[in-house]
């Protein structure tokens, strides 16, 4: 699979389309049996099952786990369902003033999910982090340096780690909402692009490929992120669509698909088996540039679980 990952990005014939199922730990406590049957079958995807018995109730992060925990931050994550995804209910900069007496956490945390755009957020509040965008008083950029600054250290840690040249290098930052950015592009470019250069530069310059998950609307700002050296996109199809994005993309970055999650609750089979083909066949091309991702909660029914496997299993050899 990482071989053809890395052909896919380097737009070098894969043998085929990469593909991925992720599983939320959600899925594995409802499911459970049921489900590792379907994993079993589809061990493309999924790699040769183990003998070893597999906990169904594990989760390995905080934010999945009900109740509440404090970052490095100081911010404040709730859930209410283990399996799920925590969000953030408790805010440590609530005022401009605060962010004068902001300390840049001395423990390490590796730059999580959310770590520049959606670290502001956490440390603000969206709505007063809009309202700094808007009004752009001099705090706002001392935020950002601060969290720039942390995060400059954490990618420097992580890159003393990586041994060799040309790995995959994984990020992941929220920048959209569901129809557009929550800010302009021409904001986004004057406070948020020149961090994510920065970050990713050290990166680039040894050789390897930046990949940046971004749920939401992100499709202004794709071409802003090639120049800040990623290599690999990750968006979601039901926030861009798939014309658009291959309008943006195709030909100029590799685009790790985030299939229609939003709609995988309320399709049948074959929708799941046509969207997976309309994909490839818009984003797709022998030479490569795309991957497939899909992720599965347990609002997703069994039975599309197994048409996404059968789905992406088929249409990973279309061009072969």
């Amino acid at each position: 699979m990482l071989e053809d990952q890395i052909k896919a990005i380097r737009r070098e014939f894969p043998s085929r389309i990469p593909v991925n199922v992720a599983i939320l730990p959600s899925a594995w406590m409802k499911y459970r049996e049921a489900l590792d049957e379907v994993v079993r079958h589809h061990p493309l995807i999924f790699g040769e099952p183990t003998d070893g018995g597999r906990n169904y109730d594990a989760v390995d992060s905080e934010t999945y786990m009900e109740g509440q925990h404090v970052d490095v931050w100081g911010c404040m994550w709730s859930n209410v369902k283990t399996g799920m995804q925590a969000m953030v209910t408790g805010h440590p900069v609530p005022t401009r003033e605060a962010v004068h007496t902001l300390q840049i956490p001395d423990q390490d945390d590796d730059m999580p999910h959310g770590f520049m755009y959606l670290r502001l957020a956490d440390l603000r509040g969206f709505d007063e982090i809009m309202i700094d965008f808007a009004e752009e008083p001099p705090e706002l950029q001392m935020l950002i340096d601060k969290v720039l600054q942390y995060n400059l250290r954490q990618a420097g840690r992580r890159l003393a780690e990586i041994e060799g040249r040309g790995q995959i290098v994984h990020f992941a930052d929220d920048l959209g909402m569901q129809k557009s950015l929550p800010i302009s592009p021409d904001k986004w470019r004057k406070y948020l692009k020149p961090c994510y250069a920065q970050i990713f530069a050290p990166f680039v310059e040894a050789g390897h490929y930046v990949y940046l998950h971004s749920d939401g609307h992100i499709l202004e700002i794709i071409p802003d992120l090639l120049e800040c050296g990623v290599s690999v996109i990750n968006p979601q199809v039901g926030a861009n669509g798939l014309e658009d994005l291959a309008g943006v993309c195709k030909g100029k970055v590799c685009v790790d698909l985030d299939l229609d999650r939003q709609m995988f609750p309320f399709w049948q089979p074959q929708d799941i088996d046509a969207h997976v083909r309309e994909a490839v066949e818009i984003l797709g091309s022998p030479a490569g540039g795309l991957w497939l991702k899909a992720e599965v909660a347990d609002d997703v029914p069994l039975e599309n679980i197994e048409a996404i496997c059968n789905a992406l299993e088929k249409y990973s050899a279309f061009y072969s």
